[in-house]
């Protein structure tokens, strides 16, 4: 392998794992406020999901994803951000949409789950990008 080689499987190797390390809002607007819509980050933390341990519950489950929760009960708005551990970006990969469930006693829920960029979910409409960059990292290691 020549030393161009290297350089070229490094890159790669690079540009791959920053594309499943991923950082996600943390927040409950029930404790702070401005974790509802519009989003204002100014006093929320942006978490490693690398850094978060794993659930007793989900034994060698990493998150990989970030995740908005948009919750109505009883006519009053909740919003939880977070790194999410289960479930695919948006609905059949497309993180625009999100996931809505109502139930008896007027509760409404919306899950909205994406691993686009750092951050995503902050955005109320969320963009998909994941298989883009798993196919530029495989279209990088052939062109060179």
């Amino acid at each position: 392998m020549s030393g161009w080689d290297l350089i070229k499987v490094i890159f790669i190797l690079a540009v791959c794992h920053e594309a499943f390390a991923i950082k996600c809002w943390d927040c409950r607007s029930d404790s702070d406020p401005k974790c509802a819509d519009p989003f204002d980050n100014s006093t929320v933390p942006i978490t490693d999901c690398k850094e978060i341990p794993d659930l007793p519950h989900l034994p060698g489950v990493r998150p990989t994803m970030c995740r908005k929760i948009r919750q109505k009960v009883n006519g009053e708005w909740r919003y939880f951000r977070s790194c999410a551990f289960l479930g695919e970006p948006g609905i059949e990969r497309d993180e625009r949409f999100c996931l809505m469930r109502t139930g008896t006693y007027n509760i409404f829920m919306e899950y909205c789950t994406c691993n686009s960029k750092d951050g995503c979910n902050s955005a109320v409409s969320l963009i998909s990008s994941t298989i883009l960059i798993a196919i530029s990292c495989l279209s990088l290691s052939y062109l060179w």
